[in-house]
């Protein structure tokens, strides 16, 4: 059984409704799908990059599952789950310090979440080897990886389908429904295991991609 905590097409402005924006984030909607880009790409360092949190919270088990499309590399893609300030308040408490999507803000900062970078090309060793990594913080822990099965841009024809499923203690993802990676997380890295907070999409520049369907269901 599943409780819908929360769906959107993703296919105009107002379905961005309540959504909190870290970092220079342009949003569009030109083929009926969220495009989103940089505005600032040539900045150095990470200033180019941007968080997008879900107006939705889990408590626990949750399922999110989207659509998604890319259309310009090199770049990153990345989901947060479980998302929580490091003394358990909401990532949004103005208790914390300000956010601006540098990637070191959300590892070693202030908040503890887990991180699943599923379309990994930025650098050319990432290019070379397709991966799904999962990171487990505070601090910057690489706890799983798998497979990615998604094409690069020159090939990508269609929205493809991402599950991201926590039970437990345990994370699946599946592509297309093919499996992709499974890790659970005993504790023995990183404290115990995260039971549920925020929800939040990343993107490293100068990636363009689209996102559809989304969907957030307690478990």
């Amino acid at each position: 059984m599943s409780t819908e905590l929360y769906r959107s097409a993703l296919s105009t402005p107002e379905h961005l409704a309540g959504w909190t924006v870290e970092g220079p984030l342009v949003a569009s909607f030109p083929q009926g799908r969220l495009r989103l880009e940089s505005a600032t790409e040539h900045t150095p360092g990470q200033a180019e990059h941007f968080v997008a949190w879900l107006p939705v919270e889990h408590e626990g088990d949750v399922r999110i599952s989207w659509g998604f499309r890319p259309l310009r590399e090199p770049g990153l893609a990345m989901i947060f789950w479980a998302a929580r300030g490091r003394g358990g308040q909401g990532i949004h408490d103005p208790a914390l310090p300000p956010r601006t999507g540098e990637y070191a803000q959300y590892h070693s900062g202030a908040i503890d979440a887990y991180h699943l970078s599923y379309y990994r090309r930025m650098w050319a060793s990432e290019r070379s080897l397709h991966t799904c990594n999962v990171r487990k913080s505070h601090g910057f822990h690489l706890v799983a990886q798998g497979p990615d099965p998604l094409p690069s841009v020159l090939d990508a024809d269609r929205d493809y389908r991402l599950v991201l499923t926590w039970q437990g203690s345990t994370v699946d993802l599946t592509i297309d429904g093919i499996p992709c990676l499974r890790w659970t997380d005993d504790g023995s890295l990183g404290g115990a295991a995260r039971p549920g907070g925020a929800i939040g999409l990343r993107q490293m520049a100068p990636l363009i991609a689209e996102y559809s369907d989304l969907l957030v269901e307690a478990l």
